[in-house]
This record gives structure tokens, C-alpha cells and sequence, in this order.
């Protein structure tokens, strides 16, 4: 067979894929470059990638090949020893941090994986100096059957190869599910081919073919290159020249395995035993298999199977290699029960210094449940998970419990996970089933914590409501057998759990049991557990030690890679001001679910992201990041945590005056949580409609909205949202008349010192003391808003306090001073694209005297109307009642109205209806 591919007999009619093959190589030459190739069974991949092989290695790139094994597709980062290996003396080349990271990877070293995507950079950097010293082409193949993480470094590859001079070429089989992602990625799709290259082929490859059955063979074949010479292998003479009874031509997946399969069958014991081993190892290497073979003779027992062509021995290399995956299927399948438990015990037994390789080969060894197994798989689970892996610890788990003796550790390890299935890896759909399995082996589940914390989020992200989910939370903790040992991660993940339900439900009431449960822990609770329950359920009641151990904490997270405590501790920092902290380890999350990783975590980078990115101003890639949580957060299932991502939106539509768009994203969102009953989750809707309100001059519907997260006078307990509206209820009362309100919620803020518990919302605190002041203490308060440390790196904020400044000077007649605080916040409001903000604010320069009404409003000029006539002309105009332009301008509606009487002989009209036409005809 190989003579005939040197021959090119196996690329006849593949001119066109050929082509694209010297045109990637030499775009990877050039750039860097992937092509990623598809087909079915047989139909010609493995060939063009020889080709590709061998044309670049004509030129003197160096090569490097790996392949994907089934039997090993739940091993970390088995295929990446393949790839990275041969390249271990340019180790050396990297940084501490990646160095170490990839030797541990590939298990040449002890110890923590930080993160995936430290691996995939080392990896690229690894690549990309050998690049230099001559092309180098990676080619893949059986991409469907490579392990996840190496998967998740392969998609990474995949897209920074830009300026590397590296090729990735890879192949997998149509069909296959895959962890691999070719979504952007150029491919090539390999079709059988055409039928006059068909009938080429197999009249180059076999001369004395009869017509007839050429016919035969070209029909049942249907253009797969290796059906039609394995079909036509088959016959012997008599049959090849039509002298002979053909056999019974069988479906084409089903012929060519069945094909195999008898060949198999012929070679010797010996041999089939051999190649089972190699099948069941899946890495094809000759010094495992002289170890583990039964037979002194070692590899020779494998001569038969390459001289039947199912198998190709590269002395060279050291390795076996399969000449085609469906040889090593057939190997499996024409194999017994008892043969492949054999090989799997013989090759748990060579691998008993590889604890997991060890305890796969020992599960599929075992016949009846066996703890000791059961129990070795997940310690396999806890190295997965420790090495980021959570998807493969989800199967260990999985298998572990099916191996379970008692019915409570079969329900327990299912229930674990399920709990890594809703919390982890994102797959809320398998951790359902997962859960009903646990349930139906274990109605009870022992109390178990994460069955509970499974359960919760499936439930509110399915059609339950939140009560349910405090229930079962409570009633696990509460039952459970912990002892409230500080240390036990099952219990302290529920406690992580119950805390978001509490915060979800908006309830006062269902707070104790979570703060009784931490009370009670011993030694004492962790740091991270501590300071979420202090800092973020009740931040107006937090404390200037719990910021400071905040911060503390936060100043540590370069060193952290656990994804759970780094969205515990950025939870933390949430409302007292302290993302900007966590930023770097937000991103980290964010990349390693882009990359594949756990979509939960990367879910919680996004909304702290997002978050920070509105405070702070970068209000684009604050858009741009809630676009990508929105779309990841339905694409997995978590319909109810999209509720984030909606208030997001609706919060840059109200500040970006987007009235329409704010009011269906906060309707939506409000449809979202409070048919789970999640009210406190519902309540995020009132402060974009808060904020829209007064965008637009609807103090009265601000002002609602805002009482809506907390009454007036009043910080509500376990409400922390309510402090990012309290300047918003201030100044609505204030307008709305309701000084009495306004005083009474100033002093709570007070009461609270909210300057101890963050400088943003002392600021905040300030300027809304300046509101309610006396025009004598007023000025000295917004200096103090406006000069606390910090301020400019909140400038949404910041500008807001400098436009209530530059209203309340203009009022008291101080229209210079006025112009200086409405210039700058007129300059913030329009960087940031917050639309009606930054109308307000040139409205109040134009009655300020800083912009003249013949540069703005010509017709205004010639009907010699004063500043403020004119505005009060173009908020009329608009459509504007008396109220709300009073509102705006500070005027009561009876000078509004007074204004507009003088205003309309100016303009020669009669009725305010007048007022648009009169303005624009006049400036025309």
C-alpha cells in the first residue's frame, strides 16, 4: 500500500486539495497559518496530510505529528507530549512562570497548573522559536479524539499564529463530536472523490480488474478512496477478474470495519493480543509495548499485522501507528469482554506510578463495583480539577460513582458532579441528568452539599423560583454531617452558594441561616468566605477593616489561579469599590473560557468587567463585554444569570439616552427574575430606569425608582445596590419637592460614613449633602465631592457632581464660576456618549451666558430673545411641559410660563405648537 501512495496512485484526483495545501504551507512559511481538514471515514485525509508532510519536509521544515486516541481522550494533555516533547531543550528559552507550567502539563514535573492559557502561551512561545530557526508544520490528526485541555491549546494556537511561520494542519473524521472549536477557521472539506478519478484509481492500483466489477466496486465504494482499494484488496484473483462470485457488498462504514475486522481475525493470537494493547494504550509506543506484551519476542509479534497493512512500525520514531482509525476500532470491536479487561488491568498495572492513567485502565478493568477503584477515580477527578480540567473531572466522577459499591457514594460522587457540571464547566443540561441519576440511585443523597448547590442552579436557571432553592440550600447545610469544619470546600462552596441565593431573593429573612452557618465555623471562617458576607450582602454597613482586608486580599490574586476564590474575593469587591483591583484577574477568567475553560467563572469575569467598565467610564468594551455575556450566558443554559448582562444594557442605554432600548432591556430583565421570585435580582431594573428618568427630566419616576431599591431616609438592610441610586433619590426629591425626603436620606448617608466604606461613594455622599445644604455651605461641600482622591477615575460620577455644581452656582448667580464646573462636565458627558446629560449641561452653559444665542439659535437673535428665553424656547420646543422645563432649569412652571408669554410676540406666534417651526424657519 505505501508503494502505491509514493506512487501517488492515493491522490489521484486531489489536484484541487493539493493546491490548497501548498498555498497554507506557504502562507505558514510566510505568516503562520491553519487549515483544518474534514471527511469521512477513509476518504483521503491521512493521505494529503502525508503529502503535506512530505512536501514540507522537501523543503526542509521540521514536522512534527500527533494523533488523537480515544481510549486516551479523558487523559490531560496527552496529546500535547506528543507535540511539545520533541521540543523540550527550547524549555529553557521560557520564562519561569511558562516554563513551569508546561513542565508540569506534561507531567516532566510536579505541581499546580495555574491556567490553560499559560500553558497555550508557553507552548506558542516554545513553537515560535523553533519557527525561527527553520518552518515548522504541526499536523494533527483524529483531532476529535484529542484530550480537552490539549484541545483548549490547540484552539489558542490556532488563532495567535499570525507572524509565528508556523502551520497547524489538522484532520478529523465528519461526524465526530469534538471539544475543538473551527468556528472562524479556515477549512478544507475532503470529498470522496469524483468518479472518473475513482475508476483511475482503480484502474492504476489494479490493472486486471474486470470491467464489471470495477463497476461494482466504483458503485458500492461511492467515491472513498480506501473503500475502493480495500473493497478491491479483498478479492482474490478469480474474483478480481470477474472468474469468480463476488461477496455481498455491505454499507460502506459497516464493510470497511467488517473488512478489518476478519483480517484481524486471521492473524495470530499472539499478535491480536499485541495490537489490542496498542489499540487500548492509544500513544503507539514500541518500549510500552516490549514492556507489557506477554510475549519475550516483544514487538515482532506485531510483523503479521503490517504485513496485512493494518498497522505501520516506524523503528525510527519508536512508535506503531494504526494506518487507519477504523483498524484500531476494528481491533477493539472484534475483541471480548474478557480480552480488553486483560489488557486494561496488564496496562494499570505498567502505569502505577501515573495515578490517572492508572485509574482509567483500572475502572475499564473492573467487572463489578469496586471502591477501591471508584475511590482511585476521584482522586483522578481532584487532579483534573486541580489541573483545570473540569470536564474530565465530570467524567471521572461520573464513572467513579458507576463503580460505586453503596448506593449514598454513588449519589454522592454524582451529585459532585452535577455541582461541577452547573457551577464549573457550564453544562447545565448534563448536570441535571446527572443530578436525577444521583437521585435515583440515593433519594435522600445524604444531605449531601453540592446535590443542593447542583439542584439551586439548575432550578433558578430553569423554571423554580428562589424559596425553593433557599429551602434545599439551608436544609443540606443545616443536615449535613460537616461539623462546620471551616476547611470542608463542600460546605463552604454551599455556604458560596447560599449567599447568591440570599442576594438573588431580595429577602431580609433569608439571611440568618448563612450567617449562623458561618458564625459556627471552626476554626474560624476563610478569608474570602468572611469578606464576601461582610463586604458585599450589606456594604452600607461594612467596616474600614473589612475594606482594608479587602484590598489585602486583592493584592494577592497574582498569585491566586483557583477560579472559585478569585470570583469570591472580586464578588467581594463589587460595591465597595474595589474592582478595579481585579481587573487582571477578570480578565484571566474571561480568556480562560474564551479558551475553554469554565464558563461560570468566565461568566463572573464578565459582569465584574462590566461593572468596573461603567464606573469607570470605558463604556465601549463595557457594550462590547455585555453583548459577549449575554450571548454565553443563553448559549449554556443560564437564562436567569443573564439577568446581569440585561442590566448592563440597560443601564448604558438609560445613560446614553436610549429611552426605548433601556425600558425593553429592563423590562426584560424584570421578566427574567421575578418569575423565579428572585426580587432583589429585579430590583437592578430600577436603577436603569432610575438613571433613564432623570436623563430625560422625569424627576417624579426617578424618584419612585429609586425609593424602589430603598425608601427614602433610609440605607435598606442587605440592599447594597440602593447606594448606587441615593444621589439619584436626592436630587429627585429635591425637584419633585421633597426636602423633607431629601434631608432625611443625606442623614442616613451621613449616619452610614460611606466615605470609611468607599471614596466613590463618598463623593457621591457629598455632593448630595451640597444638595440640601444652604447656598452659604453648599459650595464647600461639592469642593470637597469633587476633590476626593480619586474622583476623576469615576467620571460619570464625577461629571454629574460637576453639573449639580455648575446648576447651583448659576442659581446663585455665579454664572463664571457656573462655566468652569459645566465646561469640564460637558466635555466628560460627551466623551462618554452619555447623550442627555450632556444636553443638560449645555443648556445650563447657554442660560450661564457661555454660549450666544445667535451662534447657537439664529432666529433666536433675530427675535432678540435673552439666553434663558431661549432655552426655556428650545426645551418648549421640544416638547417639554412647564413642569419638567422647570424642573430642568430650576424655574417654577409659573415663570416658565411667564417666559413663554414674553417669548411668542418675539416670535411673532400665538401657541408653543409654533415654537419649532418658528426657531428653524428663522435659522434657515
Amino acid at each position: 500500500m505505501m508503494s502505491r501512495e509514493a506512487s501517488g496512485t492515493l491522490l489521484v484526483g486531489r489536484e484541487a486539495e493539493l493546491r490548497t495545501l501548498d498555498s497554507f504551507f506557504s502562507r505558514a512559511r510566510r505568516d503562520g497559518a491553519v487549515l483544518l481538514l474534514s471527511g469521512e471515514a477513509g476518504v483521503g485525509k491521512s493521505v494529503l496530510l502525508n503529502a503535506a508532510v512530505a512536501r514540507a519536509e522537501a523543503v526542509g521544515a521540521r514536522v512534527i505529528r500527533a494523533t488523537g486516541v480515544q481510549f486516551e481522550a479523558d487523559v490531560s494533555y496527552a496529546v500535547l507530549n506528543q507535540l511539545m516533547l520533541p521540543l523540550a531543550p527550547r524549555f529553557a528559552h521560557l520564562g519561569e512562570v511558562e516554563r513551569n507550567a508546561l513542565m508540569v502539563a506534561l507531567g516532566l514535573v510536579s505541581g499546580r497548573v495555574p491556567e490553560r492559557t499559560v500553558v497555550a502561551r508557553a507552548c506558542l512561545n516554545v513553537l515560535r522559536h523553533e519557527a525561527g530557526q527553520r518552518p515548522l508544520l504541526l499536523v494533527v490528526d483524529d483531532l476529535p479524539w484529542i484530550d480537552r485541555p490539549t484541545t483548549i491549546v490547540l484552539e489558542y494556537l490556532a488563532h495567535h499564529l499570525a507572524g509565528s511561520g508556523i502551520g497547524l494542519l489538522t484532520a478529523s473524521r465528519t461526524g465526530e463530536e469534538s471539544y475543538f472549536d473551527p468556528n472562524g477557521l479556515p477549512g478544507l472539506r475532503v470529498e470522496p472523490v469524483g468518479e472518473e478519478a475513482a475508476d483511475e484509481l482503480l484502474r492504476t492500483a489494479f490493472p486486471e480488474m474486470a470491467v464489471r466489477v470495477r463497476r461494482r466496486i466504483l458503485a458500492e465504494a461511492q467515491g472513498n478512496p480506501l473503500a475502493l482499494l480495500e473493497l478491491a484488496d479483498a478479492l482474490d484473483p478469480a474474483q478480481l477478474t470477474a472468474r469468480g462470485v463476488l461477496p455481498e457488498v455491505l454499507p460502506l462504514t459497516d464493510g470497511i470495519e467488517a473488512l478489518f475486522a476478519s483480517r484481524i481475525k486471521q492473524l495470530p493470537e499472539l499478535t491480536r493480543e499485541t495490537l489490542l494493547l496498542a489499540a487500548l494504550e492509544g500513544s503507539g509506543d514500541l518500549g510500552l509495548l516490549r514492556h507489557t506484551t506477554s510475549s519475550v519476542t516483544g514487538t515482532s509479534a506485531l510483523v503479521p499485522a503490517e504485513t496485512a497493512r493494518l498497522i505501520e512500525i516506524d523503528e525510527a520514531a519508536s512508535r506503531v501507528v494504526f494506518r487507519h482509525p477504523l483498524v484500531r476500532s476494528a481491533v477493539v470491536e472484534s475483541s471480548t469482554n474478557v480480552e480488553r479487561r486483560r489488557v486494561h488491568r496488564r496496562l494499570a498495572d505498567f502505569f502505577a506510578r501515573d495515578a490517572e492513567r492508572r485509574a482509567w485502565h483500572l475502572a475499564e478493568s473492573s467487572v463489578e463495583p469496586d471502591e477501591a477503584v471508584a475511590a482511585l477515580l476521584e482522586e483522578a477527578a481532584r487532579r483534573k480539577l486541580h489541573r483545570g480540567d473540569a470536564t474530565g473531572a465530570v467524567a471521572s466522577l461520573t464513572r467513579a460513582a458507576h463503580l460505586s459499591p453503596s448506593a449514598a457514594d454513588r449519589g454522592r460522587r454524582l451529585a459532585e458532579a452535577a455541582y461541577l457540571g452547573a457551577d464549573v464547566t457550564g453544562e447545565l443540561d448534563n448536570a441535571s441528568q446527572l443530578l436525577d441519576q444521583a437521585r435515583a440511585f440515593d433519594p435522600d443523597l445524604g444531605g449531601s452539599l453540592h446535590a443542593a448547590s447542583a439542584a439551586a442552579f439548575i432550578l433558578v436557571n430553569g423554571d423554580g423560583i428562589i424559596d425553593t432553592a433557599h429551602r434545599m440550600v439551608v436544609s443540606a447545610i443545616e443536615n449535613g454531617d460537616h461539623g462546620y469544619d471551616a476547611n470542608n470546600t463542600d460546605l463552604t462552596d454551599a455556604l458560596y452558594t447560599l449567599l447568591l441565593i440570599c442576594w438573588w431573593a431580595g429577602r431580609e429573612d433569608f439571611w440568618p441561616p448563612l450567617f449562623d452557618a458561618i458564625d459556627r465555623l471552626v476554626p474560624e471562617p476563610p478569608e474570602v468566605i468572611w469578606l464576601m458576607s461582610t463586604a458585599f450582602p450589606d456594604t452600607a454597613r461594612a467596616t474600614v477593616e473589612t475594606r482594608q482586608r479587602l484590598a489585602a486580599l486583592i493584592d494577592r490574586q497574582s498569585t491566586e489561579f483557583d477560579p472559585g476564590t478569585l470570583v469570591r474575593g472580586n464578588t467581594s469587591a463589587v460595591y465597595i469599590d474595589l474592582l478595579g483591583g481585579c481587573r487582571d484577574s477578570a480578565w484571566r477568567l474571561i480568556e480562560s473560557g474564551r479558551a475553554g475553560g469554565t464558563v461560570r467563572s468566565s461568566l463572573a469575569g464578565l459582569m465584574h468587567l462590566c461593572l468596573d467598565d461603567f464606573a469607570t467610564g470605558r463604556w465601549e468594551e463595557g457594550q462590547r463585554l455585555a453583548d459577549e455575556g449575554l450571548a454565553l450566558a443563553k448559549a449554556h443554559g443560564y437564562d436567569f444569570i443573564s439577568y446581569y448582562f440585561l442590566f448592563h444594557q440597560a443601564l448604558l442605554a438609560a445613560a446614553r439616552g436610549q429611552d426605548a432600548a433601556m425600558h425593553r432591556w429592563a423590562d426584560e430583565l424584570t421578566r427574567v427574575t421575578t418569575q423565579r421570585r428572585a426580587y432583589g435580582a429585579a430590583r437592578f431594573a430600577d436603577h436603569a430606569r432610575s438613571l433613564g428618568a432623570i436623563g430625560r427630566g422625569d424627576f417624579e419616576a426617578a424618584y419612585h425608582h429609586a425609593c424602589a431599591l430603598s425608601p427614602a431616609g433610609t440605607l435598606a438592610p442587605y440592599t447594597p445596590h440602593a447606594l448606587w441610586v441615593m444621589l439619584d433619590l436626592v436630587e429627585a426629591a429635591l425637584r419633585t419637592n421633597r426636602r423633607e425626603q431629601a434631608e432625611a436620606h443625606v442623614s442616613a448617608m451621613c449616619e452610614a460614613a460611606l466615605w470609611d466604606v468607599s471614596p466613590r461613594l463618598g463623593m457621591l455622599t457629598h455632593a448630595a449633602r451640597a444638595l440640601v445644604a444652604s447656598d452659604a455651605e453648599a459650595p464647600a461641600l461639592f469642593d470637597k465631592a469633587i476633590g476626593t482622591p480619586g474622583a476623576r477615575n469615576w467620571p460619570f460620577d464625577y461629571a454629574r457632581v460637576r453639573l449639580l455644581y455648575g446648576e447651583r452656582l448659576r442659581r446663585a448667580r455665579a454664572p463664571i464660576e457656573a462655566r468652569q464646573h459645566l465646561s469640564a462636565a460637558l466635555g466628560i458627558f460627551e466623551e462618554l456618549g452619555a447623550v442627555p446629560w450632556a444636553a443638560r449641561t449645555a443648556a445650563e452653559l447657554r442660560a450661564a451666558g457661555q454660549v450666544q444665542p445667535n451662534t447657537a439659535v439664529p432666529a433666536a437673535v433675530a427675535a432678540g430673545l435673552t439666553a434663558q428665553e431661549t432655552e426655556i424656547a428650545l426645551l418648549a420646543a421640544e416638547g417639554l411641559t412647564n413642569k419638567q422645563i422647570g424642573e430642568r432649569l430650576f424655574l417654577s412652571p409659573r415663570t416658565v410660563g411667564s417666559h413663554l408669554y414674553r417669548i411668542f410676540p418675539k416670535l411673532g406666534i400665538t401657541s408653543r405648537a409654533a415654537l419649532r417651526d418658528a426657531l428653524s424657519d428663522r435659522e434657515m
